[in-house]
């Protein structure tokens, strides 16, 4: 526990009032008790120094002691030391954020190893885990922007498809910023609240640079650029690690745009940094989104701070104990024996012993829980929910999916949606979140999740109407399967293959997915005329 004496405070410092009579009870013990002091006017001083016999008190201990170390702990426990602040879960003060992660050919480079774009996915992956339960959504872009995922608050989920973004999912050439701010925009306006988008990438396009003000003006959005390369630039390699070559035989080298960085920057109004081998981007990220987001909320949510005062109930504890005692006397041999005795034992076993003797499994699991071993949680709990909630957070879906299918309430339905969306089975997940909604109307988290589940199932929907050459070839050869006895074989419908087959190679290929989206996307634009949103 890491103590900052900068925010240390009381938050009830009228306790500590208890101090003074600490302080004081044992001076009037002691004053009371002191005989020389009593008898002086009665007797002669140099005759009371020779009458006056002392008895010798072995006994250091006094009850007034223990009772003025009672009085000053339990007055600094009661006046809430605290230094850390306490953001509640139901409390929804996260500042949302938007990650546009640049896929233009230049992020292959490898002056940052592995290589800029591997570099950058490493460190999303850190900042995704850090905003767990924050809403976060995810763009990629080059030559044209897209959506990737809406908002969500699931970790999990965003960094699976992070982890599939590659710079050959991007056919159109460029860096498309403006763009990303028109996605962003539709996402905040969704939203309803301030937030930030976070480009990373390593150079922008120079005709843009005009409109980007345009577009921001009169917006909630913030933007901060996020620098990735070295000003030397490096060679720029395939996906097998090997440098690419030129028409000329020459390797290819990509450089890195620093001053077209910076002019993004000026042109956005944007913070711009760069990408480090620590946290001190990550802190960056968050304080400037965290501070954009209360700026503009007024800073009017009420500051919560964790009161540390109950550490000092064990010492507390421990004196009021000795108080109980009469004479002053506690025998420490059954205390002894019974060291003994469980340190003979095995840790484990130990603490087994202990933990079922004072804890039930659920009290155990809940420990576990709150501590984040799931796994042991899981195992622990018998309540069905919280065995199911503990094996969804350690990743065991099946599990998980056994505990809440047992359950018939909001939770269980949300939670339910959430293990179909991990398994891209979008239409089970729809179903799961409108029952949740079914049985507790007011959930924003699975209104949320389900319009999340509706746009990725829009999305593959669009990609069966469209199809592609592969596809329609496979159909045709399931509808020319010949007959048997003069009777048709029973068949599995195109249609459900294909459901079946696309369900398949979305989970084993997420990458896919996307670049059969993008590839849509870009071939609606140019039918309708459309530039980039």
């Amino acid at each position: 526990m890491e103590l900052d004496f900068s925010a240390f405070h009381f938050l009830r410092p009228l306790w500590l009032l208890l101090l003074i009579p600490a302080a004081l009870l044992p001076w009037l013990w002691l004053r009371r008790h002191d005989l020389k002091r009593q008898l002086n006017g009665l007797i002669a001083p140099h005759l009371l120094e020779h009458l006056l016999i002392t008895p010798v008190d072995h006994q250091q201990l006094r009850p007034v002691y223990l009772l003025a170390a009672l009085l000053a702990l339990g007055g600094v426990a009661a006046a809430g030391p605290t230094w850390q602040q306490d953001i509640p879960d139901f409390l929804d003060n996260r500042a949302p954020l938007i990650i546009a992660v640049d896929l233009s050919p230049s992020m292959d480079a490898d002056d940052v190893p592995p290589s800029r774009l591997a570099a950058a996915k490493h460190k999303l992956q850190d900042l995704i885990q850090r905003r767990a339960g924050a809403r976060t959504a995810l763009i990629a872009y080059a030559g044209s922007a897209h959506l990737v995922l809406p908002a969500t608050e699931d970790p999990e989920l965003l960094n699976t498809f992070v982890q599939a973004l590659s710079t050959d999912l991007m056919d159109n050439i460029g860096k498309d910023v403006a763009g990303v701010i028109g996605q962003a925009k539709k996402l905040l306006d969704a939203e309803k609240m301030p937030g930030t988008l976070l480009l990373v990438t390593d150079g922008a396009a120079p005709e843009q640079f005009a409109a980007i003000p345009k577009l921001l003006s009169g917006t909630d959005l913030q933007v901060l650029v996020l620098a990735v390369g070295a000003q030397d630039g490096g060679l720029l390699r395939d996906a097998h690690g090997q440098p690419r070559i030129g028409n000329d035989g020459q390797p290819l080298v990509a450089r890195f745009d620093a001053q077209g960085l910076k002019q993004l920057a000026s042109a956005a109004d944007a913070p711009l940094g760069s990408l480090t081998l620590n946290d001190d981007d990550l802190d960056w990220i968050e304080l400037h989104a965290q501070q954009h987001f209360q700026q503009v909320q007024g800073d009017t949510q009420q500051v919560y701070w964790k009161d540390a005062g109950y550490w000092l109930c064990w010492p507390l504890a421990l004196i009021a104990l000795c108080c109980v005692r009469r004479g002053w006397r506690v025998h420490w041999l059954g205390g002894l024996l019974v060291a003994v005795l469980l340190s003979a034992s095995p840790d484990s076993a130990r603490a087994g012993a202990l933990a079922d003797a004072f804890f039930t499994p659920d009290q155990q699991g809940r420990w576990a829980f709150e501590h984040g071993h799931y796994p042991q949680a899981a195992a622990h709990f018998s309540d069905p929910y919280w065995k199911g909630l503990a094996a969804y957070n350690a990743a065991d879906y099946d599990a998980a999916l056994a505990s809440f299918a047992r359950l018939d309430s909001a939770p269980a339905f949300f939670y339910l949606g959430n293990i179909y969306v991990h398994r891209f089975k979008f239409t089970q997940a729809i179903a799961a979140y409108q029952q949740a909604l079914k049985k507790q109307p007011d959930f924003p988290q699975a209104t949320a999740n389900l319009a999340l589940a509706q746009a990725l199932l829009k999305d593959y929907e669009d990609q069966q109407e469209a199809g592609t050459p592969d596809e329609k070839a496979d159909k045709v050869v399931e509808d020319q399967t010949p007959s048997t006895g003069g009777k048709e074989q029973q068949q599995t419908t195109p249609q459900a293959a294909s459901d079946q087959l696309w369900l398949n190679n979305l989970t084993t290929s997420p990458a896919q997915f996307l670049k059969r989206k993008f590839r849509l996307q870009d071939a609606a634009r140019q039918q309708t005329g459309e530039g980039a949103p």
